[in-house]
């Protein structure tokens, strides 16, 4: 079995044409490709064959890329299980780049754990049309990538409106160039709490990263944001809810397994949902039931939290133009804790809708330095990331 591909592409005829001409790209196999099977890790989409491309798929193909094969997945994209083959393809260079969907940081995480750049643009820049998703508000195409540059070239293949996507912001994409960049002209911003949560060693480590930065000429300046510790907490709540509805179109009557034995259609509706998913995502999906059914209330205090985590995020760019977190290297989750806990240092830009951009460590035995912009500022966080792949900073490019 290919531990890396859940299928690859039996065609080897690439495109001659278009931007992204003789780069090869994974998708991850929650992706539809037209006549491609369809399984994000899941059995509720078993033997289920995409009828159309999705929106990115589509969008790649007409700039000349070529589909390397989809790569394997955690149920419905949700984590870095053990079975998550996302930034594989580009270790092994099967593929130049990945596309992946990032729910909480997963696109981020695979990044960290291959060593490579990973990039999770503006909730709603790349429409999510064909696509099995699971958290609508918060999950977004993200790209895996060796090189920056790579992101940056494919962003702007893939990204702008989609009048089929009625969910999708109404704003555009213009690519800028990366050559902007003076760092004595930006200011990083570095939140004490997301600090403060790194064991002893790792905080030295990034520590000395921070230093790097300001060797490079770029000011740092510490802030603190009170209610950081709050993101995983509302993203937990609302995206379980999110998803208990989302995941009720899986009732294995279109698609999917079913279970035998039922004696009517709501017993094999029940029975069905209960036989295909998996324990951590059904975990996730009674979590979300019961916020949705015995305590909506905690749902709608969650969304004002968002809301107000929202602002409170907004002002800090007001100080800085850019924030910078640190991502430690991800363990397979076995429990909601545990995702939640991969999860500490990205849900943020998720829950706030931002962009957010992961390179490789600038020191050893430091984390991953992850770059956030403010909403819409895609342009700047990849011309930053861009600037420090071409600088001794910037650790692999």
């Amino acid at each position: 079995m290919d531990s890396t591909f859940f299928y690859r592409n039996p065609n080897r005829t690439e495109s001659p044409a278009g931007k992204l001409a003789g780069m090869t790209v994974a998708v991850q196999s929650g992706i539809g490709v037209a006549g491609w099977p369809m399984d994000p890790g899941s059995d509720a989409l078993a033997g289920f064959k995409a009828p159309e491309n999705a929106a990115v798929v589509e969008r790649l193909q007409q700039n000349g890329a070529f589909l390397a094969g989809l790569s394997r997945s955690s149920e419905f994209g949700l984590g870095l299980d053990a079975e998550s083959a996302a930034g594989r393809a580009i270790e092994q260079k099967d593929a130049r780049a990945e596309i992946m969907l990032d729910l909480a940081g997963e696109a981020r995480l695979a990044a960290c754990r291959s060593g490579i750049w990973g990039f999770k643009p503006t909730w709603g820049l790349v429409p999510k049309v064909g696509i099995a998703g699971l958290i609508p508000s918060m999950e977004a195409c993200g790209i895996l990538a060796g090189a920056p540059e790579d992101i940056r070239l494919i962003l702007s293949a893939v990204a702008g409106p989609d009048d089929r996507d009625f969910s999708q912001p109404a704003f555009s994409y213009a690519d800028g160039s990366p050559a902007g960049i003076q760092p004595d002209r930006i200011t990083l911003g570095v939140v004490e709490e997301a600090k403060a949560s790194l064991p002893g060693d790792e905080q030295k480590a990034f520590d000395e990263e921070l230093a790097q930065l300001q060797k490079a000429g770029f000011k740092v300046k510490m802030l603190s944001w009170p209610d950081y510790g709050l993101c995983g907490l509302v993203h937990r709540i609302v995206g379980s809810v999110e998803a208990s509805s989302s995941a009720g179109r899986y009732d294995s009557v279109r698609y999917g397994k079913r279970a035998p034995g039922a004696k009517n259609w709501n017993d094999m509706y029940l029975q069905s949902r209960g036989a295909f998913f998996k324990t951590l995502l059904k975990s996730y999906l009674i979590q979300g039931a019961y916020f949705q059914f015995e305590r909506y209330d905690a749902y709608e205090n969650a969304c004002r939290i968002r809301a107000r985590l929202c602002k409170e995020f907004s002002r800090l760019f007001e100080q800085v133009d850019a924030l910078v977190f640190p991502v430690q290297k991800p363990d397979a989750p076995e429990t909601l804790e545990g995702l939640y806990d991969q999860f500490k240092s990205t849900a943020h830009a998720n829950v706030t809708g931002c962009p957010a951009l992961t390179a490789a460590p600038f020191a050893a035995g430091g984390p991953a330095l992850q770059f956030v912009g403010a909403l819409k500022d895609d342009v700047r966080i990849l011309a930053l990331g861009i600037f420090l792949s071409r600088t001794a900073t910037g650790g692999k490019s």
